[in-house]
């Protein structure tokens, strides 16, 4: 794996807690970013959680979060600034200090994004006006209607408008976060931890909320191994055979059990699970289209347009353009302090 950053400098993670945050959308983020750290062997990243006065953060559940500092205190580059929602996020709206504070971390980070409500926090601090942003579709009429200059869109999982991220409900955390480390390191760590995560797949952006695209996840285990099999290696060979191989049984069977427990033979599941994670690519990052082909183990480029015109009736660099969810955007310029991309990445 690479390093966070050419000169090895980790990039700093800040996560905005504050009573009444859900302990998951903060859990998402930093069990996510630390599993990357620990999969490459890397300082990849550096979390910390921080909360008004450093107190402690009372979150829904009951439980309670030591910080590991003030948020006024605060200061210094950062990579990416992430607001958490939860129960608290109208309180948390509502008081200017917390409110200031966020506007002023905001103005020190690459990039900005919030979990769930903590979407209100960054529509309060006026880092959403004029932005298309997603929050949990319970709440999306009512960010609509208090901020009116915000362009609120309840179905996807999450949005990227430009520096600044907003995610869907509670775990959509986990999928911004994938994506974010996709932006980062490229795919091939991403997947690694997604598999860790026991996420099959990794979600892209513009499917909504309430996607089928969370399946797979068959009752068989030979199906659900062979699921798992497709999503890690898809720039390798992967007719029926093989997996059938991998998981130990003949091509004849692999094809029955998927027909029975997924509706479609592994072939067909292949080619769609290739076209979604190209699409998902496309959409989240800034990486040359040769180069998500060969990722998810498209023959050529013409083979992807081929297959993009299909699915979708416009090319991949169309379908880039189009795209309404999470773009890479143009590449920020190298901090040491708060890292730059990958070596891996530097060609894109």
């Amino acid at each position: 794996m690479a390093n966070a950053s050419s000169d090895g400098v980790a990039r700093r993670v800040v996560v905005v807690g504050y009573d009444g945050s859900e302990l998951l959308d903060i859990a998402c983020v930093t069990s996510t970013l630390d599993l990357a750290v620990r999969v490459a062997g890397r300082a990849l990243y550096r979390t910390e959680l921080v909360s008004p006065n450093g107190q402690p953060i009372r979150c829904d559940s009951g439980l309670e979060l030591h910080s590991h500092g003030s948020l006024q205190r605060a200061t210094g580059a950062i990579d990416t600034l992430v607001v958490s929602g939860g129960r608290g996020h109208e309180a948390a709206a509502a008081d200017p200090a917390i409110v200031a504070h966020v506007r002023r971390l905001a103005t020190l980070a690459r990039r900005v994004a919030s979990v769930c409500t903590g979407a209100t926090v960054l529509a309060a601090a006026g880092l959403l006006d004029g932005r298309r942003a997603t929050t949990h579709w319970h709440y999306a009429d009512a960010l609509a209607r208090q901020y009116p200059s915000v362009h609120v869109d309840a179905r996807p999982i999450f949005i990227r408008d430009g520096r600044v991220a907003t995610s869907a409900g509670v775990t959509s955390a986990l999928d911004l976060t994938l994506a974010l480390v996709t932006e980062d390191c490229g795919p091939d760590l991403a997947r690694i931890v997604a598999q860790a995560l026991v996420t099959y797949l990794q979600r892209p952006g513009n499917q909504a909320q309430m996607s089928v695209f969370t399946a797979p996840n068959p009752d068989h285990v030979t199906v659900r191994e062979a699921v798992a099999y497709v999503t890690a290696h898809l720039a390798t060979t992967l007719d029926t055979a093989t997996v059938a191989k991998h998981c130990d049984v003949s091509a004849r069977q692999l094809h029955r059990l998927f027909i029975e427990h997924l509706g479609m033979p592994p072939g067909r599941f292949v080619r769609r699970t290739r076209l979604d994670t190209a699409a998902r690519l496309l959409s989240t990052t800034g990486h040359p289209i040769g180069l998500v082909a060969r990722w998810c183990g498209f023959t050529s480029l013409e083979t992807l347009r081929q297959a993009f015109v299909a699915q979708y009736g416009v090319p991949p660099s169309q379908y880039r353009s189009m795209s309404t969810a999470l773009s890479a955007g143009p590449k920020p310029a190298r901090s040491r302090d708060a890292g730059g991309p990958c070596p891996e990445c530097q060609d894109s």
